[in-house]
């Protein structure tokens, strides 16, 4: 049985609320006293490599894995103790599709209603606004199998809305998406911003950054850091690059400006100085002292992979 939840307390205005949240699988600890508190019509991120606990979290929160340890509310009910009203309250849409082949787009949403109770006429009605509104209308009535795998990943996500939910879970929804696809999903997932709460796991850096309000990085089953896209990069920001795009670098410029600074990067016509306090100025002046012709300078905005890698030590593999 799970441990009694923690001393935190319970606030009901909270979408998705975790109390020490944990899952052991023999001697291996998946999720480790996770404490996350996800706010209504927030997109949340859990952000961390294949491993590191998102799947596991989510099949807790979604009432399909019991927790051996802690809990959590979602919209104010505890998952252990009230799993069946929490179930009619979330939609999920899991890393992988869950769609008849067989059936259209359509059939298969209204498959999806009529399973959740909805009336006939309006089941069709959803199924029909849903597919509109996930761009799939001209292949409504063609069988999912001869669907591409971005199509497939949309439909899944139409699934999960079928029956209007509070809180919806998309666990890894881009996963194996060439970057058109991946990118056109996203501007789906944004739409649904404001309107659904929305936990979203990802292994992807830029695709937490591009769509989450706020953003906790889980690694090996715990919280490394948790903040907006800007506030984790701002675990980097004691560390700056200008980056400098120039004509004229010839090997005796290039030398100089490395011998001056002890971080130089160099990629064709473009040079990255790196370091705590630059100086932007002196850095362009040096530069154009020793020749070169300077097409352009800018201060590069830390990457969350970088911070990323600052908070924990490692770069993230899929």
């Amino acid at each position: 049985m799970p441990e009694h939840r923690s001393s935190r307390e319970a606030d009901k205005s909270l979408a998705v609320q975790t109390f020490d949240l944990g899952r052991s699988f023999g001697s291996l600890i998946a999720v480790d006293c996770l404490n996350i508190d996800i706010k209504q019509g927030e997109l949340f991120a859990l952000l961390g490599p294949n491993g590191s606990g998102k799947t596991t979290t989510i099949n807790m929160l979604c009432c399909l894995l019991k927790p051996t340890r802690g809990t959590a509310n979602v919209m104010g009910l505890d998952i252990n103790r009230e799993a069946h009203s929490v179930k009619a309250l979330i939609g999920i849409s899991p890393q992988d599709t869950t769609l008849s082949e067989h059936l259209s787009p359509l059939e298969n949403l209204e498959l999806m209603a009529r399973l959740n109770n909805m009336e006939a006429k309006k089941a069709r009605k959803y199924s029909a606004d849903l597919v509109e509104v996930m761009g799939l209308q001209e292949r409504a009535k063609d069988q999912v199998r001869r669907f591409s795998g971005g199509m497939k990943r949309r439909l899944s996500i139409a699934m999960s809305l079928i029956s209007d939910p509070a809180v919806v879970f998309l666990d890894e929804p881009t996963l194996g998406l060439d970057p058109q696809a991946r990118r056109a999903l996203w501007d789906y997932i944004g739409n649904l911003k404001g309107e659904k709460t929305i936990l979203l796991t990802t292994h992807y850096m830029e695709e937490a950054d591009y769509l989450a309000d706020r953003i906790g990085i889980i690694d090996a089953g715990k919280i490394a850091a948790l903040g907006t896209a800007m506030e984790l990069k701002a675990e980097v920001v004691d560390r700056q690059t200008v980056v400098i795009n120039a004509w004229n670098l010839t090997v005796a410029s290039l030398d100089a400006i490395k011998g001056r600074y002890p971080e130089v990067k160099v990629n064709g016509g473009q040079v990255s100085v790196a370091g705590k306090d630059l100086d932007f100025k002196e850095i362009t002046d040096f530069v154009h002292s020793t020749g070169a012709i300077i097409r352009s300078a800018y201060f590069k905005e830390p990457s969350l992979e970088e911070a990323y890698l600052k908070i924990t030590g490692k770069e993230l593999v899929a």
